[in-house]
């Protein structure tokens, strides 16, 4: 058993300050654990958001030690224990109280975002044919917890605040989802382009290195949709084309 220190973000929207806190840890502890006993000893109004504590929900999200991660997947057998351990909201979105950030936009930008639109049966028996790479490839992004560390970590949003012009990378990924959906007919590039802001993002690929759920945000989502709005939008041969013939592609 080792004592450690931690130094916890407190305050609420108008404001507030790290407070040094000091418990017992073991083996095998995770961060939301030592919160939840310093939550329990000597902070009783800490308020905390939590619900699965396996890293499957997204509920607990903080920056650690500045790093924006899962409470529950930080251990602390990982952090250097010589030093105190910072806790602090996510810094993309506005502190509610504590450890709680408000992250209703995320929730606004994904309703405005143009949900499936599958194109009609192809087979005699009323179903699809599709070939298995194809869905495959949209897979990966369907093991989004909504942990919005992505976004927290994305200076487009974090140090620009460009909230109103850019979706950030969950919902490029969940854009992503769709586009790249074998049975998806609708067309996003356009919103992609203007009022989405994919031209924002810079392929920083920070987004990727925060994901716990190690998905290949950049290369995979961003990076072919920025494509793709590039070929629409920007190749001459390819506007020269659609002047022609009066087609999209």
């Amino acid at each position: 058993m080792t004592r450690a220190t931690f130094k916890i973000w407190r305050g609420d929207t108008n404001g507030g300050e790290l407070k040094e806190y000091n418990t017992d840890v073991v083996e095998g502890m995770v961060v939301l654990d030592a919160v939840h006993d310093i939550q329990s000893e000597s902070a009783n109004d800490l308020a905390v958001r939590w619900n699965c504590k396996a890293g499957k929900c997204g509920s607990c999200s903080a920056e650690i030690n500045g790093m924006p991660r899962l409470m529950c997947m930080t251990r602390i057998g990982d952090l250097d224990l010589d030093q105190p351990v910072t806790v602090e909201p996510i810094k993309a979105f506005p502190p509610l109280r504590d450890l709680v950030t408000d992250v209703s936009w995320n929730y606004r930008v994904k309703e405005k975002i143009k949900p499936f639109k599958p194109r009609p049966p192809d087979a005699p028996d009323g179903t699809w044919r599709m070939d298995q790479a194809d869905v495959d490839r949209v897979q990966e992004f369907r093991k989004c917890i909504e942990c919005f560390l992505c976004q927290d970590v994305c200076h487009v949003l974090r140090e620009h605040e460009k909230h109103d012009s850019f979706i950030g990378p969950r919902f490029i990924v969940y854009t992503a989802a769709l586009e790249m959906h074998p049975l998806d007919t609708e067309d996003r590039l356009p919103e992609l382009k203007v009022a989405n802001g994919i031209g924002y993002c810079n392929i920083t690929k920070c987004c990727t290195v925060v994901c716990p759920e190690h998905i290949t945000i950049t290369d995979n989502a961003i990076i072919p949709l920025k494509e793709r709005v590039v070929d629409r939008f920007y190749d001459p041969l390819k506007r020269l084309f659609r002047a022609i013939t009066g087609r999209k592609s």
